[in-house]
């Protein structure tokens, strides 16, 4: 039976329609993505993130197993700040990405996918062994909203009891929302500005309720899974399961840059990355725009035009709300990664032109 998170009532007021997404009932949009994806790029929408688990790590020696467990250097964030990172296998492949914050100098919150929650806990409880540090499983404690679009500074800050403004992007603080106690960070998967608010499953609803009168001025709308996916996409950020996998390491992604190598006591993976990381890949994720109203989806195929051969395979793609035509993310050959190569993608028997463009699709303006 799929896991209900403290907003599901609410959800079905609001008309959602309803998805199995690892292990939950999650909205998968409420009116269309059209107009959620819309909302988020020009005003602010809100979605229920409280399917995501989390996991607290506490102690003395927290910052150097933390360390030794993933491919940063979790100990080197300053207290209120938050890191993006990794988990990897020792063969270097990805286990998982996730957001680590340091809540105070001996306590870390890890936000893992959904999907993954179980393998993270279970992989850092044995990496952790021996270091003195305390593990435990908070996710059942934590329901989480999302606010993200132009709007949110200004619907969150006629909630929050602090100045939001004065809140660094990648920065995690305590605040009292609406009267309710809450870590309000300012992160998100949308590539606009916005704020992730942990709280207590029985604030949830209030809360929601709360941001959403307080967002009715400003175009605010309830977001589902459909319009977070496209809205990634084109703020190229990966998935967990598409363009990361345990086949792949950080360095085929794009995302060498979060490995810190020469750690102190080294880490997971480090000689199989460091060896990635001197032989360099075969293969690197690419951005593919295509003129057609056609998109590539996830497995279509990636061919040479010279060739016809199979020469990769679309991780995600869709037509592009924002830009108006179809966009991709693939795998190809170093070779053919150049921006302004052209490559063919198969849509279901049909070659479709497309061309290798840098990632990501859409930036917000500044």
């Amino acid at each position: 039976m799929l896991k209900k998170t403290p907003l599901h009532d609410l959800h079905v007021e609001l008309g959602a329609s309803f998805t199995g997404f690892a292990g939950w009932s999650m909205p998968l949009r409420y009116t269309s993505e059209l107009a959620e994806h819309h909302a988020v790029r020009t005003t602010a929408g809100i979605f229920d993130l409280t399917h995501m688990g989390e996991i607290e790590l506490s102690g003395p020696e927290a910052g150097r197993a933390l360390d030794y467990a993933l491919v940063g250097q979790p100990s080197k964030i300053a207290v209120g700040r938050a890191r993006y990172s990794m988990l990897v296998h020792e063969t270097g492949g990805v286990l998982d990405d996730l957001v680590v914050y340091r809540l105070a100098e001996a306590r870390y919150l890890l936000v893992a996918n959904a999907g993954n929650a179980l393998i993270v806990l279970s992989q850092l409880r044995d990496r952790i062994d021996g270091y003195a540090a305390t593990i435990r499983d908070v996710s059942g404690r934590c329901a989480l909203i999302a606010v993200q679009g132009p709007a949110s500074p200004a619907i969150v800050g006629e909630v929050a009891d602090i100045d939001v403004l004065s809140l660094k992007y990648y920065a995690i603080a305590p605040a009292r929302l609406a009267g309710r106690e809450v870590l309000l960070a300012r992160t998100g998967y949308t590539g606009e500005d916005g704020f992730e608010i942990y709280c207590r499953p029985a604030d949830a609803v209030a809360l929601w309720q709360s941001l959403s009168a307080a967002g009715a001025g400003h175009g605010l709308l309830p977001c589902g899974l459909a319009c977070r996916d496209t809205l990634r996409l084109e703020a190229g950020m990966p998935l967990y399961g598409q363009e990361l996998t345990a086949r792949n390491t950080p360095f085929e992604a794009g995302l060498g840059r979060v490995v810190a190598f020469d750690k102190p006591g080294g880490f997971v993976g480090e000689a199989a990355l460091a060896a990635r990381r001197d032989q360099g890949s075969t293969h690197v994720l690419v951005g593919l725009a295509t003129t057609g109203r056609r998109a590539p989806r996830t497995g279509y195929a990636v061919l040479a035009p010279d060739t016809n051969e199979r020469i990769g395979e679309v991780t995600s793609g869709a037509l592009s709300p924002t830009l108006g035509h179809p966009v991709a993310m693939a795998y190809l050959p170093t070779g053919r990664s150049t921006p302004g190569t052209e490559v063919l993608v198969d849509i279901r028997g049909s070659q479709e032109p497309a061309q290798v463009v840098e990632l990501p699709f859409y930036r917000r303006r500044a």
